[in-house]
């Protein structure tokens, strides 16, 4: 029977021959990411009902990320939880603060995504891994607990659409405008539950950075999973980055596998895209929006808070003055050290910018950069709903770095080809 790359995976975790959409699984787990948020109630759970175990202390990975360090008594409290949880099941992966860094930054930098896997963690974001070719997605606490105790989740086999990615990006045009693209033609719902199937030549050409920023944002179309094939791209990323395991195994979908459907994008004629308030699916070209005043720039999270994302932000600031308050956010402490020594903090220094630890912060409203009532940010994070970065009165405008970066100078919504 023919199967897409994400049928695959599931039919060999769950110990069939092949699976169909729509049939119900259940699952063997590779890699379970934990976080502040949705960890301790997970592990609270399990406490309560006499359950308070771990399927495999090397198969979990902890880090505090979206209030880290604690902005409060009450975070502070998440983060003494998670602490206490780790030591007394001795988790193998944990990153504590001073190692903490943004859960889908950190994951792949420190070699715990491979291909062939199934991983879940307790945030929406998790469909991230899904460019190394593993079957990856967010799950709820209560999945998170199960998860955690058993290493075993069930899943309805998703329907599978394809996303052909042909032509080349033009110059100043990033991944980041490709997915805001893309879930601007199908709108938030248009991929629910769905397997979002990446290939084509734009891809081929993209960094691992690059792909990592159009699978995150899977989920805002609804997707289950986002995924992509395994190419030389990604091996020599994980011959770089896998340390323990290097073994993986690579699945791709047959030629005459069947798909929902086919979407296809013709990049060499995308443009820079913002998403305007409140929907990431709500994207229009730069030269529609150019203009726009804004009071606020954040470039980072587990989106595009990644070194090249800096270093494009920073290509665009060198030299220049940043006319409103611009956040600069390095998604890891590895991230974070690798900028200071390229001088790219110098470069944001000189530019006026504020420079932060690796934090979640701002992106869900958490701290380092709260917007106030009736203020614009543009930001490379990957949603914008009504109050997601602060007041409900705020409007947050999701950006490439590269126009955020453009926007930052001139205080304004700005196409970044200008200083390219």
């Amino acid at each position: 029977m023919a199967m897409t790359i994400t049928e695959k995976i599931l039919a060999a975790h769950c110990g069939e021959d092949s699976v169909k959409p729509g049939q119900l699984i259940n699952a063997r787990i590779d890699v379970i990411m934990c976080h502040d948020v949705t960890t301790p109630p997970a592990i609270a759970m399990l406490a309560e009902r006499g359950m308070d175990r771990v399927f495999d202390r090397e198969k979990i990975v902890v880090t505090p990320d979206h209030f880290q360090p604690a902005k409060d008594i009450k975070s502070a409290e998440l983060h003494r939880r998670l602490d206490t949880w780790c030591k007394k099941h001795n988790i193998k992966y944990y990153y504590p603060l001073g190692r903490a860094g943004v859960c889908h930054a950190l994951l792949p930098e420190q070699g715990h995504v491979r291909p062939g896997e199934v991983i879940v963690g307790g945030d929406s974001h998790t469909c991230t891994y899904g460019a190394f070719g593993a079957f990856s997605t967010g799950i709820g606490s209560t999945d998170l607990a199960a998860a955690i105790a058993t290493g075993e989740l069930w899943f309805r086999v998703p329907d599978t659409i394809k996303f052909v990615l042909n032509g080349k990006l033009p110059h100043g045009v990033y991944s980041k405008d490709v997915i805001l693209a893309v879930i601007t033609r199908i709108g938030t719902d248009g991929a629910r539950y769905k397997a979002m199937e990446f290939v084509g030549p734009a891809l081929a050409d993209m960094s691992m950075e690059a792909r990592m920023t159009i699978t995150n944002m899977a989920i805002e179309a609804g997707g289950k999973n986002g995924i992509m094939d395994v190419d030389d791209v990604t091996r020599a990323y994980l011959k770089e980055h896998l340390r323990d395991k290097k073994e993986y195994t690579v699945y791709a979908s047959d030629p005459d596998a069947e798909y929902e459907r086919v979407e296809e994008f013709d990049c060499s004629s995308l443009e820079p895209m913002v998403a305007l308030p409140h929907l990431p699916g709500n994207g229009k070209k730069i030269g529609e929006v150019a203009g726009m005043a804004m009071d606020q720039s954040y470039i980072g999270s587990c989106t595009n808070g990644r070194i090249e994302d800096l270093r494009i932000a920073a290509s665009i600031l060198k030299g220049r003055k940043a006319a409103i308050r611009t956040i600069v956010v390095p998604a890891t402490p590895e991230i974070w050290k690798q900028a200071l020594d390229e001088k790219l903090f110098d470069v944001f220094y000189e530019a006026g910018c504020v420079i932060s630890a690796p934090t979640c912060g701002a992106c869900l409203g958490g701290f380092m950069g709260i917007l106030a009532a009736g203020e614009k940010c543009v930001s490379t994070t990957n949603r914008n709903f009504v109050g997601r970065m602060g007041d409900p009165k705020s409007e947050v405008y999701l950006a490439s770095p590269a126009t955020a970066a453009a926007s930052a100078v001139e205080g304004k919504l700005t196409d970044p080809r200008k200083y390219l």
